[in-house]
């Protein structure tokens, strides 16, 4: 589903919203990082930037699909801008579970994007969401353009990360 109607970008312009939802599924996964790296090449990022996207994708998924609920879908909503692509990626889970940002995986992950960040949140609060208080896992992936990276994160200013466990 495409939705150009949402609220303003940061930008002053609408955000054009790209929601997908699959199963969480080896068969389904490829999808998500195939429209990922489809609209980065949409949106002039190079090469590398389009498989740091594709790769980041992949790795977002599969932490999710550790802590998603049974055969629960994965919703996957890619927001465009003019500065960049927004990314957030969630899962129905349990009460009280949370996003794994611990070892390699998460350090992988915070290495391709410019931002990243995971929490637990309830379906009324994420994209797509039924509008219910049922808890999700999420992870939100912000990929700037060439010179719209924000002066607040440029040169990486507060980022540790640690594969200690």
């Amino acid at each position: 589903m495409v939705d150009s109607r949402g609220a303003l970008a940061q930008d002053g312009r609408r955000a054009e919203r790209l929601e997908l939802r699959v199963p969480i599924t080896p068969m389904q996964l490829p999808a998500v990082r195939a429209m990922a790296g489809d609209l980065a090449i949409r949106m002039d990022y190079d090469l590398d930037s389009v498989e740091d996207l594709r790769l980041a994708v992949d790795e977002a998924c599969a932490t999710l699909a550790s802590v998603g609920l049974g055969d629960a879908p994965l919703t996957v909503v890619f927001e465009t801008t003019r500065t960049g692509l927004h990314i957030e990626a969630w899962v129905p889970t349990a009460e009280g579970v949370d996003v794994p940002r611990d070892g390699f995986g998460w350090a992988v992950l915070a290495t391709l994007v410019d931002a990243v960040e995971g929490r637990p949140a309830t379906q009324d609060r994420v994209p797509g969401g039924d509008g219910s208080d049922s808890p999700v896992a999420v992870i939100a992936m912000d990929k700037y353009l060439p010179g719209q990276r924000p002066a607040e994160l440029a040169g990486g200013a507060g980022q540790n990360l640690s594969v200690a466990r």
